[in-house]
């Protein structure tokens, strides 16, 4: 299970990318799906799953409505509405973000903590 929590004084709200082979045929072996909106000190599970039976590697963009982000170098596409798509479709009108990498390690479960 993938669990984000907002220790972020204001809402933030959050997409997640993750390795889903043999889903997206022409369109990568990743996925990318968002949003999730986390009020200030609440915790929300986005990713129901046994983590490291998937892969040990997730990805993550989240932003306030303050402008604080929490982004890294992966840029890829995104929709301000709900969307759940394939790694390398792009959406109209969409814009790019750069979504952070990080290392679940051997963990069956995962929390990331937002911070200021």
């Amino acid at each position: 299970m993938l669990t984000f929590c907002n220790s972020y004084p204001q809402l933030v709200s959050v997409c997640i990318m993750w390795y889903s082979p043999g889903t997206c045929a022409d369109a990568g072996d990743w996925e990318r799906a968002g949003w999730w909106n986390l009020n200030p000190g609440e915790c929300q599970n986005v990713f129901d799953a046994d983590l490291d039976e998937i892969n040990r590697y997730y990805l993550f963009y989240a932003e306030s409505g303050d402008g604080a982000v929490w982004a890294g170098q992966y840029i890829r596409n995104i929709s301000d509405d709900v969307f759940d798509l394939c790694d390398w479709v792009t959406i109209s009108p969409g814009r790019d973000v750069g979504f952070r990498l990080f290392d679940i390690g051997d963990n069956d479960d995962y929390t990331v903590t937002l911070i200021p």
